[in-house]
């Protein structure tokens, strides 16, 4: 038997919903077709087989929540044993049910004739959660009690499923090294590939150099009193994975970063009328050419004079960390919620390319086939709220970023230049910022060297 689990995708994902079972039970399946699709808070994941087969028992229903490690599916492949597509703890059984149900070559442990015998049970690592239960966590050894058993010695031994790389794991099985035993060196313990190297060639394995790594805290539930309302007269929607994501998220970020806010106005009209002139050449090569285009050159472009926008703060060393990265994350209104599709190392590309970009990424979140890799890493972040005819807002900073860039809408207002009305193309903006690595003096010049550049497009493609 095959079990076909919710395994591990990375990214902290631990829990998805089921949103589509692709297949029924009887059915005769190849190794690669697609069993069924899982949504997490980030993407949806379809899960192909892993073998072929057939489908005996589909353990959840669409609309289940699903946990890292829950057996969905069980394929029929025609060996015997019970396998998985999760690294470890693949023959552990996932309920009493299925013990009693497989053969006895289908079960891990051996009968437990004396009480001496070895106790395997399944751990992962950070938070107690087991493909067989909850369970207590400790890294203390504490001594078994000897208790009517004289001078009998309990023996215990624990398969934990430790944080290791894919590549370090491989490597441990090439090199026939016991991945349990190895001291990780990595972020939170993680087992890296040079750690694997040293315990091959047995040598000490050396500390790491600290690192830092945000960790977010629980989110913040206020104590409010229970609202009572009449049941018969409200309707009640469970949050998607990607709504509950998104409020723990905005949660997060107002609870830990005192937002301020700075608000200008950008006379735009000779950008319109590049963008205008423009338009024909990106066409020629198939691009859509967009004013976020223009808006995330700019914001590079300020960036690289005003730093500390550019950062985020370690609060536990009291330490700014000012990157040299410039990853522009861009808002992404979906049929299901905002996502921050990310645009790495902006500063290195054209302004056709990063309008190329913006569509590849844009229609990636969009269809909920955006990969991990584009969904983290950001630096700063611009919301364009323009796109829906909004003109200001205060946005909430990406946690834990340093910074936010609002857009509104491009309107036409009459303004005063050189002592006479004009009608102009005016672009609002709001830059939330987090007062305690950058003053509010500082933000403003910021905003005002994006003005200046959108105001003169054509420093955009020379600077």
């Amino acid at each position: 038997m095959f079990h076909v689990k919710f395994a591990d995708i990375g990214e902290g994902i631990h829990e998805g919903v089921l949103l589509k079972i692709l297949v029924q039970e009887d059915q005769a399946i190849k190794e690669g077709e697609d069993l069924f699709t899982i949504e997490t808070d980030k993407v949806n994941a379809e899960i192909p087989s892993p073998t072929d087969g057939v489908v005996k028992t589909i353990r959840f229903k669409v609309g289940d929540k699903v946990n890292v490690g829950d057996v969905i599916i069980i394929l029929d492949d025609g060996k015997e044993g019970v396998r998985s597509n999760m690294e470890g703890g693949e023959t552990i059984p996932e309920s009493k049910s299925e013990v009693q149900s497989e053969s006895k070559s289908e079960v891990q442990s051996e009968p437990q004739e004396q009480s001496n015998q070895p106790v395997k049970v399944a751990v992962k690592e950070a938070n107690g959660a087991s493909v067989v239960g909850q369970i207590e966590v400790s890294s203390d050894l504490i001594a078994s009690s000897g208790e009517g058993r004289g001078s009998e010695t309990v023996q215990k031994h624990m398969t934990s499923r430790i944080l290791a790389t894919p590549v370090a794991r491989k490597m441990a099985k090439d090199l026939g090294v016991d991945i349990q035993k190895v001291v990780g060196t990595g972020p939170q313990g993680r087992v890296m590939k040079a750690d694997i190297q040293t315990a091959s060639s047995g040598l000490e394995p050396k500390p790491s150099a600290p690192h830092f790594e945000v960790q977010s805290p629980e989110p913040v539930r206020a104590s409010h009193p229970q609202v009572k309302v009449e049941e018969d007269r409200v309707q009640r929607i469970p949050m998607t994975m990607l709504r509950k994501t998104i409020a723990q998220n905005m949660t997060l970020s107002k609870y830990t970063i005192p937002h301020t806010l700075v608000m200008d106005e950008a006379d735009v009209s000779d950008l319109v009328t590049f963008k205008a002139e423009t338009k024909a050449m990106a066409e020629a090569q198939e691009i859509k050419l967009t004013y976020l285009a223009f808006f995330i050159k700019a914001v590079v472009l300020g960036l690289k004079q005003y730093d500390y926008l550019n950062a985020s703060l370690d609060s536990e060393k009291d330490e700014i960390i000012l990157k040299k990265d410039f990853n522009i994350g861009i808002a992404v209104d979906t049929p299901d919620g905002l996502m921050v599709p990310v645009i790495k190392s902006a500063d290195h590309m054209s302004l056709f390319e990063i309008a190329k970009k913006i569509e590849e990424l844009t229609e990636k979140a969009r269809n909920k086939t955006i990969g991990f890799g584009d969904l983290s890493g950001g630096t700063f972040t611009i919301t364009n709220y323009g796109a829906v005819g909004a003109s200001f807002g205060a946005p909430i900073i990406k946690f834990p970023e340093a910074g936010i860039l609002g857009v509104g809408a491009i309107v036409k207002k009459p303004v005063v230049v050189d002592d006479e009305i004009v009608i102009r193309s005016i672009l609002p903006l709001s830059l939330s910022f987090d007062h305690r690595i950058i003053d509010g003096a500082n933000a403003g010049r910021f905003v005002g060297y994006v003005k200046m550049l959108l105001a003169n497009p054509k420093l955009l493609v020379m600077l």
